[in-house]
């Protein structure tokens, strides 16, 4: 059986309890030929956390990731974002929960070569209907916050492979997202490189942003305060629980 993290379910509708900002109830996710990639997965995120989700290769974790991003569905259970059931929700309601309330960052930087970094990571409002002049300005604010004021006008090649992911953590910080996804952020990077990119999620979680960080690097999940390992699509630890 997997983990649980003991929050009650809230009856048959598998509503999450009190403070948490993101919940998966008896997650199953099935692949044609009978590959089960997720065994019934119970996991909440709480506003304010910095949780690492960790596991070897074929454990489960980019499909946990792929499930609480919306970027696809369960075969069974629900999984709850802000009061919306991911599971049964329309495209509309998924594209509006991702473009809102969701950032993503991932292994490789998707930075356009043309573009400067202010414009990189304004993109990331292009569809949400703010202004041109909005969005640049947020882009700005968002480059500041990862240390990257002195670099707005550069392009992807003039930058660092750290200054790329950093351009790339203020594209998803943008859109002033309720929870980060990142996937592998620092598995591109030299570890000289990827300590301060930990040192900087460690740093925007500390101002307040909800960071799930999936990794299979066992020593960057031990520097986060929360640990959830997976294993055959079942969780089989939860820092959270041993501390409860």
């Amino acid at each position: 059986m997997p983990v649980s993290d003991g929050a009650g379910t809230g009856g048959s509708t598998g509503a999450a309890s009190d403070g948490a900002l993101l919940a998966l109830r008896g997650v199953t996710k099935e692949y044609p030929g009978g590959v089960r990639a997720l065994d019934g997965v119970d996991l909440e995120i709480r506003r304010g956390e910095l949780a690492a989700i960790v596991g070897p290769s074929g454990s489960g974790k980019t499909t946990l990731l792929q499930i609480m991003g919306t970027l696809d569905r369960p075969t069974a259970g629900h999984v709850l974002i802000a009061g919306i059931d991911a599971a049964t929700a329309s495209d509309d309601e998924l594209s509006a929960l991702r473009g809102q309330r969701l950032g993503f960052v991932f292994q490789q930087f998707y930075l356009l070569d043309g573009l400067s970094a202010v414009d990189n990571v304004a993109g990331g409002l292009l569809y949400t209907g703010v202004p041109l002049g909005e969005r640049r300005d947020r882009a700005r604010e968002a480059l500041e916050r990862v240390g990257l004021g002195h670099r707005l006008s550069h392009h992807p090649n003039q930058l660092s492979g750290g200054e790329k992911q950093r351009t790339a953590i203020a594209r998803a910080l943008v859109g002033r997202p309720e929870v980060v996804f990142a996937d592998e952020p620092t598995g591109a990077l030299d570890s000289r490189t990827g300590a301060s990119i930990v040192d900087l999620l460690i740093e925007l979680n500390a101002a307040g942003t909800t960071l799930v960080v999936i990794t299979h690097d066992a020593a960057l999940a031990d520097s986060l305060p929360r640990q959830v390992a997976m294993r055959d699509g079942l969780i089989v630890s939860d820092t959270a629980l041993s501390t409860a």
